[in-house]
């Protein structure tokens, strides 16, 4: 992690590239604490206030958070990700739902005619699991796995634009599934995902997007 011979005046945006390569390439990944100023410094050999300013500039972008006492962590693997979660963070339950069913039923159409066998497996695994942890009671596992499956379909689309716009509030959807379902999982909060991948594997685009669209209404 050295810098190229930089000039003073584009000292600090190569610094921030530096850094946000770090986080993007996954050498630091989410939730992870980055090295501390004094190891930034002499990896990056520039001085502290460089490493400072480069540092608040993705914190105010979303990709880190500094934590007193503890050190600086990675929040967002870019700044559309933090960017996307703070809007959500602040928009009502129903635009949320709307950006999804926007994503999903799309991402469902599509990939009703371009997953593969891959892509099926690992729904298939995602869908029995999902399964087995709402009648396990996990409540947090249970959203957790939720929202991989829905990653997974949005991956079978196969296109690197959706999946990664949508990975964007990746974050986002997990802490909205989290307050939606709560702590503890009942019956009047359960929607089946069975048909949704059903219609994937029988290459049905248009049933596949009715799947998609009819949980998000129920959300």
């Amino acid at each position: 992690m050295t810098l190229r011979t930089p000039s003073r005046q584009t000292l600090v945006p190569q610094v921030i590239e530096q850094l946000r390569t770090q986080v993007a390439t996954g050498e630091w990944p989410v939730g992870s604490r980055i090295p501390t100023e004094p190891d930034l410094v002499a990896a990056l050999g520039v001085g502290r206030n460089t490493v400072r300013e480069a540092v608040r500039a993705l914190v105010h972008a979303g990709v880190l958070e500094c934590r007193q006492g503890s050190g600086t962590y990675v929040t967002a693997a870019h700044e559309l990700t933090g960017v996307v979660a703070r809007r959500l963070a602040a928009a009502e339950v129903a635009e949320a739902v709307e950006v999804r069913r926007a994503f999903e039923v799309e991402a469902a159409r599509l990939a009703a005619v371009r997953r593969t066998p891959a892509d099926l497996e690992k729904m298939d695994t995602l869908l029995a699991r999902r399964e087995q942890l709402w009648r396990d009671g996990d409540a947090a596992a249970f959203v957790a796995t939720d929202a991989d499956l829905h990653v997974a379909i949005v991956a079978a689309a196969h296109n690197a634009m959706l999946a990664e716009l949508y990975a964007s509030f990746g974050g986002a959807l997990r802490a909205s599934l989290s307050q939606q379902i709560g702590e503890t999982l009942t019956p009047d909060k359960y929607v089946a995902h069975d048909d949704l991948v059903e219609a994937i594997r029988a290459a049905d685009p248009d049933r596949a997007a009715r799947a998609a669209g009819a949980f998000l209404e129920a959300a």
